[in-house]
């Protein structure tokens, strides 16, 4: 997995969050991960096509989930419902939105899916072709999120 594909995502990542939570987020150690794995409860999917395929996945608690969707909306969320889903979609737009452009800028080109959002307990994700890179960032007291990146470019 080449590095061009990830650090775009990181920076967004860490650029969007510390924005719309205004908070102090840190980035973890990085870490590879190819095989099964569990997600924590809360995660949106993005697919991607073209020159770079693969898929981003933002892993989170649902407490964490409640946490950045009681904060971009100025409210407390007790339960993940349609408006706490459609901010962590949100959310996944607005990092993957910025990674693609700067990924364009470096003159990828491919297509994105729309986020899929998922939750529930003892949901695990394959990565059976590609190895995923996993991005650990805390969220200065609003709880961690994982960026798990699983791309490769198009042979």
């Amino acid at each position: 997995m080449r590095v061009e594909y990830i650090n775009p995502f990181v920076e967004a990542a860490f650029n969007v969050l510390k924005e719309v939570l205004n908070a102090d987020v840190k980035r973890g150690e990085l870490y590879l991960k190819s095989t099964t794995m569990s997600i924590m409860g809360v995660a949106a999917l993005v697919g991607l096509a073209g020159d770079v395929e693969g898929r981003v996945l933002f892993d989170m608690t649902k407490e964490t989930a409640l946490n950045i969707a009681g904060t971009m909306n100025g409210e407390k969320f007790t339960a993940l419902d349609e408006l706490a889903k459609a901010t962590i979609t949100e959310l996944a737009n607005m990092i993957t939105a910025q990674a693609v452009t700067k990924l364009h800028d470096l003159g990828f080109k491919f297509d994105l899916t729309p986020p899929a959002l998922f939750s529930g307990e003892n949901m695990e994700i394959s990565n059976r072709e590609v190895e995923a890179l996993i991005v650990p960032m805390e969220l200065g007291g609003h709880g961690k999120i994982e960026i798990n990146v699983a791309v490769r470019e198009r042979t």
